[in-house]
């Protein structure tokens, strides 16, 4: 929810409600993305199945392409486009039904949803700075979650009603969604050349991505978020067959489990933010909710199976833990990147970033399943072996960092105040 007071930047409350907007159209395909396109093309599943795998890691790739685009045309207009890109996809999925249309629409906006999260995490970048930053990290993810979990309940209610047809209003929904994300994005003024009038970082000559890749520390903070994200995908990923296969609990427990991370998410993602400022540094706070994900899988390789009641119960406060780790760790990290970037660059820096998340989501299910064949512990003990890593590095990095992206001045956070 969209706090009372004044914006903390001109639009703010247009970008903060296109992003839920996008959300919710996310949230009407992500949950069952294999049935939903499977309806809206008539394609056999394993098809479908290999098509997604193959754009997908093409639109990791093309990545760093969408950093260049960012820093030449700018963060504003690539989210339009972006917007637009997608909402053309959807609208046309539906007739999409060859198997050379479907690739090459999917493999269309795969690149522009891979590549959404940079763009937005650099627009984020130029609107605000210092504190403020936490603040508008934590209150895009609490939109963010509730769109996705208002999004699925209208797709479940939409294919209830309409039957299969419902899978087709979900897909011309969606791309209105991204055509009303669009129209908001474009109310926010672009900022761009007063946030490259900030400070450049002393002694960095390099240009492009030889700027980045001579950023150490930077390739740091990218390292630790891909330790770390493998626990944000243990959830969707691994939880599902554990409870089932390990447990021997009802499918219906991961849901809940689901509901709870997705309610805790949308519920305390913005007080987390504004508990972010108490800690003296943003690796500090990262790091802590780092460590409450350790404590998190750590726990849930203690849970004992078939154990009734208590498995219940264990399992759902192991998501709590879980989920405070995430509200924790997200908007620190995200205020600390952002201001780790040089402005010029922002856009190929947040696309390195978000390679991270990337390839650990292109990991994790190989990974996590392959540990779980070897012993049902396994994966959560490596998810708390990687997750205590990438706190180790993110206090490693703390004193090679920016002083203005560790620890923001109080003052601040009223920098790009609306007057």
């Amino acid at each position: 929810m969209l706090s009372k007071r004044s914006p903390g930047f001109p639009g703010e409350r247009s970008l903060m409600t296109a992003l839920a907007i996008d959300a919710l159209g996310n949230g009407m395909y992500v949950p069952f993305s294999l049935v939903f396109f499977r309806h809206v093309t008539n394609l056999p599943l394993t098809v479908i199945g290999l098509v997604l795998t193959a754009t997908g890691l093409l639109a990791m790739v093309a990545l760093p392409l969408v950093g260049t685009a960012v820093d030449r045309f700018g963060a504003r207009r690539m989210q339009i486009t972006l917007h637009l890109v997608r909402a053309a996809g959807f609208a046309v999925y539906p007739f999409a039904s060859s198997l050379p249309a479907f690739v090459a629409v999917t493999l269309v906006t795969a690149v522009a949803t891979r590549g959404y999260p940079a763009v937005q995490q650099a627009r984020i970048g130029e609107l605000a700075s210092g504190t403020a930053l936490e603040r508008v990290n934590a209150l895009s993810r609490s939109l963010a979650n509730a769109g996705l979990g208002a999004g699925s309940m209208l797709a479940a209610l939409l294919v209830g009603l309409a039957g299969d047809g419902g899978y087709t209003v979900a897909a011309l929904l969606n791309a209105v969604s991204f055509l009303a994300a669009a129209a908001l994005v474009r109310r926010v003024p672009d900022r761009r050349a007063e946030a490259a009038a900030g400070p450049a970082p002393s002694g960095t000559r390099q240009v492009g991505y030889r700027a980045v890749l001579a950023d150490r520390p930077f390739l740091g903070l990218a390292a630790a978020n891909l330790l770390i994200s493998l626990g944000y995908a243990a959830l969707a990923v691994l939880l599902p067959v554990y409870v089932t296969s390990v447990l021997h609990a009802s499918a219906s427990l991961a849901g809940l489990a689901f509901a709870v991370n997705t309610v805790l998410c949308a519920a305390l993602g913005v007080p987390a933010g504004l508990a972010v400022r108490r800690f003296t540094t943003r690796n500090r706070a990262a790091a802590t909710g780092a460590a409450l994900f350790a404590a998190g899988f750590l726990a849930q390789a203690l849970l004992v199976p078939a154990a009734g009641g208590f498995t219940t119960a264990g399992l759902l406060a192991v998501v709590v833990v879980i989920t405070l780790g995430e509200i924790v760790h997200n908007p620190a990290a995200s205020a600390l990147v952002s201001d780790t970037a040089p402005a010029a660059v922002r856009g190929r820096y947040m696309a390195t970033y978000q390679l991270s998340w990337s390839l650990s989501a292109a990991l994790a299910p190989s990974l996590l399943t392959g540990l779980l064949a070897l012993d049902s512990r396994l994966p959560w003990l490596v998810l708390a072996a990687t997750g205590l890593a990438g706190a180790g590095l993110l206090l490693r990095l703390e004193r090679r960092l920016p002083a203005r992206a560790v620890r923001p001045g109080a003052r601040q956070d009223d920098l790009t105040t609306a007057a």
